[in-house]
């Protein structure tokens, strides 16, 4: 162990940042591709992927060595200069999209507050200020700003703030649910932002026919629809898009996480209708377009975007459903796998024999980092170029940590029967 292991651990955390997550017990100092290493040299298979951000994994060689190159060059330059990495970056975004023009921050929540902005002032540009309601979807999540928390559909992250004064214009309505949106979806509706897949609200895919709704009222009431595809951009669901699955065209598009590869970066993509309205100063970014950040970005949409890879994106999914149905079959707790691509939700039994904390616990006793989506979802974004042989690996932790999991629990029930026998 290291000095620096043992000056920074789990105490030095609790002792010294502000206590806005709860950590897992270890502390990962090494990654390469889908594994890492805690300070005491233990190793895992990362299920987590970063929360859906590490499209190659740890460390990937290519990226390392872009990063190499361009930190000789130019790490920063502000936003009163344009640079080359950046406008490399927006010429293959709209290249391979609908979009016409884009801008660069650093964050999903950042992507989504630029959106939103966007929105209201294209309805105050062309209609007075009463066209100003927003319409977002319950178990929504669009960040953590005090505009998106505001938006997004979760009480649990907005209510502890009072932030009335966004939300008597924010609706927040049944996700997949076509009667709500004829009723709420009006002239004065400027934006209806949705994730095609609610990843933090438990890896819920929208209907085709719910998106192809959305698109049609918002034509009719000039409502400009956005997509959140912070999660599911940049390869994740098995196009580079989600919204290409759908085949609808949103007029504003954000995504981030994948686009980096861990290197913070976001874009916002929209056509030259809305954005021949905006001018410089009425929003912006310092460190947006960042040409380290853009320099990655680079590479890594060129890696992603190849027909081979997105096809197998789509097969591996097919495979982990596969191998968790035959898992299920031993220890019955998965009531359905949803997702789409290598995002992943295994929605638990609400008799399941465990709770989704102790079957993330024990995986991390056996070496597997998942994550969770809300109560009773295990979310699973490994690597898009995931082998099967690590799939089958990381699965077979799992099924390991369900079966100790799972003896325990009888031994407990064994314990508790036998004592209420010799107490009766």
């Amino acid at each position: 162990m290291s000095l620096q292991s043992i000056l920074c651990n789990i105490n030095t955390f609790n002792k010294v940042m502000i206590p806005f997550y709860q950590p897992r017990s270890f502390i990962p100092v090494k990654g390469k591709g889908c594994y890492l290493w805690d300070q005491q040299g233990k190793k895992y298979i990362d299920f987590s992927g970063g929360i859906a951000v590490l499209p190659f994994g740890h460390a990937h060689p290519k990226l390392n060595k872009i990063l190499h190159i361009q930190s000789k060059k130019l790490w920063h330059i502000s936003n009163i200069f344009t640079n080359e990495p950046a406008l490399m970056l927006a010429k293959k975004l709209v290249d391979h999209s609908f979009a016409d023009c884009v801008f660069f921050s650093n964050s999903g929540a950042e992507a989504n507050e630029a959106a939103l902005k966007i929105a209201l002032y294209y309805a105050s540009h062309y209609y007075d200020n009463t066209k100003n309601n927003i319409v977002s979807f319950n178990n929504s999540f669009h960040g953590r700003t005090i505009f998106t928390v505001s938006v997004g559909g979760q009480s649990k992250y907005s209510s502890v703030f009072n932030s009335n004064i966004y939300n008597k214009n924010i609706k927040h309505i049944s996700f997949n649910n076509i009667q709500h949106i004829e009723k709420m979806i009006n002239i004065k509706t400027c934006a209806v932002i949705i994730e095609l897949i609610q990843g933090e609200g438990g890896v819920i895919s929208a209907d085709k026919s719910f998106i192809k709704k959305l698109r049609e009222l918002c034509n009719i009431y000039d409502v400009l629809l956005i997509f959140d595809e912070v999660q599911t951009g940049i390869g994740r669901t098995g196009t580079l898009f989600a919204y290409e699955q759908y085949e609808v065209i949103p007029d504003i598009l954000t995504t981030a996480k994948s686009l980096g590869g861990g290197f913070p970066i976001s874009a916002v993509l929209t056509t030259n209708k809305i954005s021949k309205i905006l001018y410089p100063g009425l929003h912006g970014s310092t460190y947006g377009g960042n040409p380290l950040a853009c320099s990655i970005a680079i590479v890594i949409l060129d890696m992603i975007n190849n027909r081979k890879l997105l096809n197998l994106i789509k097969k591996k999914f097919l495979f982990f459903s596969k191998k968790i149905n035959k898992i299920n079959k031993l220890y019955n707790f998965c009531e359905e796998i949803r997702g789409k691509g290598l995002l992943l939700g295994i929605l638990l039994k609400k008799n399941c024999y465990f709770s989704i904390t102790e079957i993330m616990y024990y995986a991390e006793k056996e070496g597997l980092i998942l994550l969770s989506a809300g109560s009773n979802v295990i979310r699973l974004a490994p690597p898009l170029n995931i082998s099967y042989k690590d799939i089958n690996f990381g699965l077979y932790l799992f099924e390991k940590s369900l079966q100790k999991l799972f003896f325990k629990k009888l031994l407990q029930n064994i314990y508790l029967y036998t004592l209420i026998m010799l107490l009766y």
